[in-house]
């Protein structure tokens, strides 16, 4: 694809973005190209075919010309042709017998191309192309504005100056016809050249200015797409897609053409759906169709009751099928979903212990987390103490959270004294209740602080 510096020129003439000199393999210096694998390969051609492709202002145009010196140039070499007023210069971008399928594609006969080639562009030919490539937009510019001022429904959307700077072609879109008589003669009073005036569609327009499109791909246009098919919101609505103008048009303003690319693709798995099936009868009820996953293969209807829909319930092409004939028949089944699917799905599934690599059974995903998650619960409650004795609550068995423990903390609680706040000592390393302790009592023999300790467990 075109590179961002094949717009900008050196005084050459040739590209500074890839620095390919514009003769790179795959073409990427224009638009719209055909890859000349011919002219890659160390063959000689005995009988050379005299007509060759040449394309214009980065492949924007493209034209087929007779050459009568074919041992002089080759794919890729800038030369100067002939024209209906003048002379153009462009670029060699096919040549050999891929010309003459490229003719036989486009319904175009030898005999009708009238032009020739002159000869290689030389030095003094590109700087004039260079100097026509830069007043394009100046007069694009200009162009717009005299347009305006003539009250005319129209857009110019791009100017192509000749190669010889003696005419020039404005391209512009309009819903209708334009009476642009009058504005030829301000263009040919402004710019001194040559007037064309060609209409074009959005979708050309688009191509011939290029652009990013919402994939992040440069637009199909304008780099390989030649012919425009219609696009309708049909094709939108095969493919199961949101009815949004804005997603679903492109730069040019029209639907996307990459609507039509997958299209067959979905009118073929379409084939196999049932037809007239959106609504089907139950004894549970009527369901109704709310989506359809085509390429799956799966219909997702839901119960209505009231205006409301319930849960949706997946189905496979097979049993809408049945479903259809029963309703045909007068006959309705007792739910959408078939009774012995579920009991087969609920069915415990068997273990084959024959593929078993490393000879340990292991349990389901789920029930090992549960387990695990059990087996760390009460390891967290046997850890836990009352403030008393935690060699008790261990040889107990019994957690905080149990009724039995939940009395016997109460009453613990209960029988001890409540630490005075202003008795507190700062934290020196010194136990806790050993200076403040109640009268009558060792603080070393314990008696209800948080600081006394049995021997064996630490703080």
């Amino acid at each position: 694809m075109a590179c961002a510096g094949c717009s900008v020129k050196s005084k050459d003439g040739t590209p500074v973005g890839c620095r390919s000199n514009g003769s790179c393999s795959t073409g990427g210096c224009n638009r719209l190209n055909t890859y000349d694998w011919l002219s890659t390969m160390d063959i000689q051609d005995v009988e050379s075919y005299n007509i060759i492709e040449v394309t214009f202002k980065n492949g924007s145009r493209k034209g087929y010309y007779v050459n009568q010196m074919q041992n002089r140039t080759s794919t890729g070499d800038m030369v100067v042709v002939e024209s209906s007023a003048g002379y153009d210069v462009g670029r060699i971008s096919l040549s050999g017998d891929l010309v003459r399928l490229q003719l036989k594609k486009r319904r175009l006969k030898e005999d009708d191309l009238m032009h020739r080639v002159l000869r290689r562009a030389n030095e003094r030919d590109l700087e004039k192309l260079d100097e026509a490539r830069g007043l394009e937009y100046p007069t694009m510019v200009r162009a717009r504005a005299i347009a305006r001022t003539l009250d005319l429904d129209m857009k110019i959307g791009d100017v192509e100056f000749q190669g010889d700077r003696r005419k020039a072609t404005f391209y512009y879109i309009a819903d209708g016809r334009v009476d642009f008589r009058e504005l030829i003669r301000h263009f040919a009073k402004e710019f001194r050249v040559k007037i064309e005036m060609r209409q074009i569609g959005a979708r050309q327009e688009s191509a011939r200015i290029g652009g990013i499109g919402s994939c992040g791909r440069e637009l199909c246009c304008s780099t390989w797409l030649t012919d425009f098919k219609s696009v309708s919101t049909a094709a939108a609505r095969y493919q199961n897609l949101a009815i949004n103008q804005a997603k679903l048009s492109g730069q040019c303003g029209r639907l996307k053409c990459c609507l039509n690319y997958e299209l067959d693709t979905y009118m073929e798995a379409l084939e196999k759906f049932p037809d007239n099936a959106d609504r089907l009868k139950t004894e549970a009820g009527i369901a109704v169709l709310v989506k359809t996953d085509i390429f799956k293969g799966i219909m997702y209807y839901a119960y209505e009751k009231d205006g409301m829909r319930g849960k949706h319930h997946p189905l496979s092409l097979a049993r809408v099928h049945e479903i259809k004939e029963l309703n045909g028949k007068g006959q309705f089944p007792t739910d959408l979903v078939d009774l012995q699917s579920l009991i087969d799905s609920d069915s415990e599934p068997e273990l084959d212990f024959d593929d078993d690599v490393t000879g340990v059974i292991e349990l389901p995903p789920e029930e090992k987390k549960r387990r695990r998650r059990n087996r760390g619960r009460g390891r967290n409650q046997n850890q836990r103490g009352d403030g008393g004795n935690r060699s008790n609550r261990n040889q107990s068995g019994k957690g905080k959270g149990s009724p039995s423990g939940r009395a016997k903390d109460a009453a613990r609680n209960e029988a001890k004294p409540k630490p005075n706040p202003q008795n507190r000592t700062p934290k020196d390393g010194n136990k806790r209740g050993a200076t403040n302790a109640p009268k009558g009592r060792n603080p070393r023999k314990g008696g209800g602080g948080r600081g006394n300790r049995t021997p064996g467990n630490k703080k």
